[in-house]
Formats: C-alpha cells, structure tokens, sequence
C-alpha cells in the first residue's frame, strides 16, 4: 500500500480537481492527456493509499463520496496555498516584501489610506502570476496595518512592529529612520452646542476650561513617554481610544477638545459642533512619515520594492495633502 504523504501529490489533487470540473473521468482524461483507464488506476491508487472510497461508482458520473469531498475541499486549499508560496518566493527573489507593516496616526485620513492599499493590490509585477492563489491581484506583499496615537506611531516605527509611519511628529529621526515632511494639520476647540461652554464669551480662559470635562484620545505608546496635549492639571478628563470616538462623545456633550479641523469640518457646517475661540491659540500640528532603512541604507534603491511604492506614492503633494484633508464626517 502506497504511503499517504506519497499519494497526496499535487498532481494527485490536480486530478480530483480536474474530475470535479470536468465532471466525468473521460472528461478530466481529455484534460489531463491520460487515456481513461490510466485515470481510473490512478484514482484506485489513490484511494487505496487512503483506504477510502472517493467516487460513487454506482453513478455513471463522476459523484463525489463525502471523503472524496472532503478531499477536493482540502485538495484545493493546498494547491492554493503551494501556488502562493512559489509566488511568494518568486517575489522575494524580485524584491517584493513578503510583509509590509504600516502604522498610521488616526489623525490621517483612512479614505486616502485604503485608496492607496487599493491601489497597491492593483500592481501587476512582472513576472508574477495574475491574481495570485487567492485571485486578489496585486504584487502579493501582505499589508499590515495599525491605527497609532501620538508617541505610538513613533513606537511602533523604532520597535521594529511598523517597516513605515505616516502621520507621526516631526522632529530629528534616530539612526535607522528616515523622515520627511507629510503636511501641516489644524486644530480646533470644539463642543456640542448643549454644551455650557457653547455659550461662553470668547476667547475662553483655562480657568473656564478647567472647570469643564476634557475629551482626550489616549497615547498608544507602551514603552515610549505617553503624550498629552491641551490638557489642564486637575482637569477631568473622559480618555477614549480614538478620533472616531471623541467627536462622537463631544457630539453628545460628554466634554470638550481640540480636534483636527478637517476630521469635524463637516460637523461645524452643520452646527452639530460650535468651534470655540481660547485663550490657548488653535496650533497647527507638523506631521511627517518615517521608514525604517538600516544603518548606512537611505538610499532608496535598496529598499524592498513595497517600501518604494509607497514612498513614492507620500512623494506627491496631492497625496499628502488628501492624508491629511479627506476625512469621512
């Protein structure tokens, strides 16, 4: 009796596969450029390996047993899966990345984020089989990405969890990073107009804001000092986890904040917010996006080819822009 690992070959599963399509034996022999007894001893082998029945053989078609199902389920899965291991091997002697991690501020736009992931799925490299084993285009690379806030972005980049930052702080790199400038982003104070501070002369002092709840987004860094911006000592504070969630909880009056002017643009046109004037003046924050590129390696030729695509892609002042403008209300 023929030793399974030897009877499961993928030419032994491409036969099942191609009888299940075919949909008879003559029709996978044609196929396959077998005459029909060498086909049905095959499939006698076959079974005899896994000491099962595969095939109905009282249905003059080619009926599945449901072993024989079973195999054409997992047959199918692991031709996929070999097909996408030659293809990842493949890339990897091209210079495609197997993994690409990026860590995105959540005060960057995730419209213009996933338009870039779509865009990167619709690559077709040379050389690379269309669509891949799972028929989702692209050049194959796994994307990974993670929502950061504050000094996390900036972790996840020097930890080694993120291979590309875009939307961290802008201030001198440490030796392994490379930086440039993404654009400049407006804060605004804003609350709900149920809020008392809604009715409050301006420009507010920080003794009227002490008095009031303050919304905050907390800082994703684990080992990194943690960040707090426009907070008063002894204020309360409501900490959330993300932008999404402190505009809703100033929507409904739970406190007040500074909130990037894009991200509650559409709020403030339709008087869902009222924009506050303080004492503090209304900042502009400087953002960037860093990539990790080795110890003597800023040159971006000996970057994997993913990491170029999307430096050239944070290259073009429109995109940079959109990253920081197209926010869904």
């Amino acid at each position: 009796m023929p030793q399974i690992h030897h009877a499961l070959t993928p030419d032994a599963l491409t036969m099942i596969d191609t009888i299940a399509r075919t949909g008879s034996f003559a029709g996978a022999a044609r196929e396959l450029g077998k005459v029909p007894s060498a086909l049905t001893y095959s499939v006698r082998q076959l079974e005899e390996a896994l000491d099962v029945l595969l095939f109905d053989r009282r249905s003059r078609q080619a009926r599945f047993t449901a072993a024989g199902e079973e195999l054409l389920n997992e047959g199918r899965r692991l031709l996929a899966e070999t097909a996408a291991v030659a293809n990842r091997v493949k890339r990897a002697a091209q210079g495609w990345e197997t993994q690409l991690s990026i860590a995105v501020d959540d005060a960057v736009s995730r419209v213009t984020v996933y338009e870039l992931c779509e865009a990167f799925y619709a690559l077709n490299p040379q050389g690379l089989a269309s669509g891949g084993a799972t028929g989702s285009g692209g050049p194959g690379t796994r994307l990974r990405l993670r929502t950061e806030v504050l000094a996390g972005t900036w972790e996840a980049l020097v930890s080694g969890q993120a291979d590309l930052a875009i939307g961290v702080g802008m201030h001198s790199p440490p030796p392994g990073v490379a930086m440039e400038p993404l654009g400049e982003v407006n804060f605004v104070f804003a609350v709900s107009p149920q809020h008392v501070l809604a009715a409050a002369k301006e420009p507010i002092s920080d003794v009227e804001l002490l008095r009031c709840r303050a919304v905050a987004v907390a800082d994703t860094a684990q080992h990194l000092s943690p960040l707090t911006v426009n907070l008063l000592p002894g204020q309360d504070v409501l900490t959330v986890s993300s932008m999404a969630a402190k505009v809703e909880a100033l929507l409904r009056g739970m406190g007040c904040g500074y909130l990037p002017e894009p991200l509650v643009r559409e709020h403030l046109r339709s008087g869902r917010l009222v924009q506050k004037k303080t004492l503090r003046p209304n900042t502009a924050a400087r953002l960037g996006y860093a990539w990790r590129c080795g110890q003597g390696r800023r040159e971006r030729a000996s970057l994997g080819l993913g990491l170029q695509w999307w430096l050239q892609q944070l290259a073009v002042s429109t995109t940079r822009q959109a990253l920081l403008e197209r926010q869904s209300s």
